[in-house]
């Protein structure tokens, strides 16, 4: 399965579309699109839309989130913004502020 993985090193300002997952350790100022599952690592710092299968979330992320199966915040993950999606797991230790829409 074919995978995008940016480093840790590497800053990104704009938009990231296509079919593989999606794996960001550094960092993305833009839109995040993916039809499988992205992954924010915990040295990500993502300022972004993102629209995907599934998020999970161990770094930053500021922005807005569409996800068609679930989203994942990690007990390290902190997250500002909105969330649209199914199902929603916020770990304990997580920090999360913004609205939530299960429907």
């Amino acid at each position: 399965m074919a995978k995008t993985i940016i480093g840790n090193t590497i800053v990104i300002e704009g938009s990231i579309e296509g079919e593989p997952a999606v794996t960001v350790h550094g960092t993305v100022k833009g839109k995040i699109s993916s039809a499988a599952e992205v992954n924010l690592e915990k040295t990500a710092d993502v300022e972004a839309e993102v629209e995907a299968d599934i998020l999970q979330v161990a770094g930053k992320l500021r922005g807005k989130v569409a996800a068609r199966q679930k989203v994942a915040i990690a007990a390290e993950g902190k997250m500002v913004g909105d969330i649209r999606a199914p199902r929603i797991l916020i770990a304990d230790g997580a920090q999360f502020k913004g609205n939530i829409d299960m429907e």
